[in-house]
């Protein structure tokens, strides 16, 4: 997949260091990967949720043991991922990534 913008991961990894590594790993994996589906993200992922807003939804990414939160939008068809928002967990549980 093709991963737009990797400066949004490392803007965040700046600010919070610890997520550096996991952020890290999940690019590489993103980009050496294809995907169909949501299903074939969980069998790579683990933990992804779906979320049904915006015109195409928001698919949330469960990194570094819980701690973060990335949220993506994705066109399967076309094979791109674009970051959306990286949170902490608690940020993310605030709601206002909603909006």
């Amino acid at each position: 997949m093709h991963l737009i913008s990797q400066k949004a991961l490392t803007e965040f990894w700046k600010v919070h260091r610890a997520a550096e590594a996991p952020l890290r790993n999940w690019s590489r994996a993103i980009r050496r990967g294809t995907f169909t589906n949501l299903v074939e993200l969980k069998a790579s992922f683990g933990p992804v949720d779906y979320v049904p807003i915006a015109p195409r939804g928001l698919h949330v990414f469960n990194l570094g043991g819980n701690k973060y939160r990335l949220i993506t939008s994705i066109r399967f068809d076309k094979q791109r991922i674009y970051i959306r928002n990286i949170l902490t967990h608690a940020d993310y549980s605030k709601g206002d990534w909603k909006k």
